[in-house]
């Protein structure tokens, strides 16, 4: 039995939610094997699984998004890092209730790039989601040495809406460890930086932007790329199109266009350093889920990912999740024989999310119940 789960969020990390599981599966039969994996696609909780898959955790004080210090983790193996940019410039980061949508700073994630390459990874992967930003990565890419400056020469403010007042770019002060170092960005978002599909209008009112926000927002994200266009030449502009460029806010385009990145998706990524292929081969039966199956997840979510996998080689995949927003048919053709959500055992859902563990071995016990007992 694998499981091969991504977190509950606010409620459980994946590993919480493999630990869960499995109590409950052994609760019902005490002998069967279990292996635990739990899985991530780049977004929240992607160093979490990182550390559960055998890389140290390691933890930097860091510029939160509204400029005040936060203590952000990433994980290292070897000269491998595992950077998630939510750590240093997430909403988490921001007071209940309080959103900053142009003035919020992705200059922390900046300075977790450089502490990764300071402690010797040559191989980074950024993962990125759950942002609180969308400054197009300068905040980002100013904290390992670019220079972004107004008609006066001064320095712009933090944030994307300052964008506006840039006048001149000069990426000739990055980190020249950065020309050295692979990085991958590593994300389900595709959507280019501007436009009815870019970072503003799409991701912006998620991170309290008004209509008026998305616009002021779009309009300096497009003097940043035509700042950086007249640094660095043409490429500046055709990365705004690529995919990925939209990612958290526009630090997807600051990836691609000042560290050399390479986009690509997350799940993917992920799969690869955890191990996953390789866990698959091992298994009879799968476990998937994720606090939320919903449309979304059908979009390059990791329990997605899971199952594709996993029906390729003929296997069996069932999902666990808080909460159930796909019809049995839409399941099926993802490759999830059978979802089973914790709402099912307690409609009420503070409750359900305060209580999801033991609420997750009864699923799992009924799991066992529908699909192993028959075999043991």
């Amino acid at each position: 039995m694998l499981i091969a789960a991504d977190k509950f969020k606010g409620s459980l990390t994946a590993a919480e939610v493999a630990q869960h599981v499995t109590t409950g599966l052994r609760r019902a039969v005490p002998s069967l094997r279990v292996e635990l994996l739990p899985v991530a696609d780049g977004g929240d909780g992607t160093v979490d699984a990182a550390v559960a898959a055998g890389f140290e955790r390691r933890t930097v004080r860091v510029t939160g998004p509204l400029g005040d210090p936060v203590t952000a983790a990433y994980a290292l193996r070897d000269t491998t890092a595992v950077v998630e940019m939510a750590e240093a410039s997430g909403l988490r980061h921001l007071p209940e209730g309080v959103f900053a949508p142009l003035t919020a700073t992705t200059y922390g994630t900046g300075e977790l790039l450089r502490a990764v390459l300071d402690a010797g990874a040559r191989t980074v992967v950024l993962g990125v989601g759950g942002s609180a930003t969308t400054d197009g990565g300068a905040g980002m890419l100013a904290a390992l040495g670019a220079a972004f400056t107004d008609a006066d020469g001064r320095p712009v403010a933090p944030g994307g809406a300052a964008l506006a007042s840039l006048a001149t770019a000069d990426l000739s002060g990055l980190d020249p460890r950065l020309a050295e170092a692979e990085i991958v960005l590593a994300s389900d978002v595709d959507n280019p930086l501007r436009g009815p599909k870019g970072a503003p209008a799409v991701y912006g009112p998620q991170k309290g932007a008004s209509a008026a926000d998305v616009a002021t927002l779009d309009a300096a994200l497009g003097r940043y790329v035509e700042v950086l266009g007249e640094a660095i030449g043409d490429r500046a502009v055709e990365a705004a199109e690529a995919p990925g460029a939209g990612a958290a806010g526009g630090i997807g385009y600051g990836a691609l266009v000042g560290l050399g990145a390479a986009f690509r998706p997350g799940v993917e990524v992920l799969f690869e350093l955890l191990g996953f292929a390789e866990a698959l081969g091992r298994a009879d039966f799968v476990i998937t889920g994720e606090g939320s199956l919903d449309p979304q997840t059908l979009h390059g979510k990791a329990p997605a990912g899971v199952a594709q996998a996993a029906r390729a080689r003929g296997l069996e995949v069932v999902a666990v999740c808080g909460r159930l927003a796909l019809p049995p048919a839409e399941l099926g053709a993802a490759g999830i024989r059978r979802a089973y959500a914790l709402t099912e055992l307690e409609p009420d859902v503070s409750r359900c999310i305060a209580e999801a563990g033991p609420l997750l071995e009864r699923v799992a016990e009924r799991i066992a119940d529908d699909f192993l007992l028959s075999a043991h």
